[in-house]
């Protein structure tokens, strides 16, 4: 085999590992979510920073029909200047819990993703978001980590090998998109 036949076929495995009972559970959180006007908050570092702006952007754009209730997606990783100004000031770890308090509700949905499931600022985020009423889900890798023990949700992409788990938190997202986007085309229909 190629490198490039193995590299897919080892991609391949970890998205079909995946545990569609707890993928449906994410998409009942979401669809309650969405129904009840709670928002949802995403959080990540690195290409996993990059995943949050993407799945705020899928949900927000493409997820609701008209009339119909739109959800309310908020990626704590996009205003670089309040990122920084907390770095700065606070600390890096605390960038997304000193959002939180501006944005969070009890009952809001928490999502962190982290490829090794050990970074300290999602960590506290996850920590801090379900001490407060929160529901956390985590997109993780590497067994989970120590974000998983701070989750309601845990899902794990069954890889130690962050391409690989980035591959798969990046299907999982366009799975839900495609979910949602089919439930408001037929609530339109």
């Amino acid at each position: 085999m190629s490198f490039m036949q193995t590299y897919l076929a080892e991609t391949a495995r970890v998205i079909q590992a995946l545990d569609e009972g707890q993928v449906a559970r994410l998409v009942e959180i979401l669809e309650s979510a969405q129904r009840d006007g709670r928002q949802v908050l995403l959080a990540g570092n690195g290409g996993s920073g990059s995943l949050a702006s993407h799945l705020a952007c899928d949900l927000n754009k493409n997820c609701n029909a008209p009339g119909g209730q739109r959800f309310k997606v908020l990626p704590l990783t996009d205003n670089i200047a309040t990122i920084m100004a907390y770095a700065n000031d606070v600390s890096y770890n605390d960038v997304f819990v000193e959002q939180l308090k501006n944005y969070f509700q009890p009952g809001d949905v928490v999502i962190g993703i982290s490829g090794s499931g050990n970074s300290e600022n999602v960590v506290r985020t996850l920590r801090w978001a379900r001490s407060k009423g929160g529901i956390t889900i985590g997109f993780l890798g590497y067994g989970g980590g120590r974000c998983a023990e701070h989750c309601d949700l845990a899902l794990i992409a069954d890889s130690h090998d962050m391409q690989h788990v980035e591959d798969c938190h990046t299907v999982l997202m366009h799975l839900l998109m495609q979910i949602f986007m089919r439930k408001a085309l037929a609530d339109v229909g």
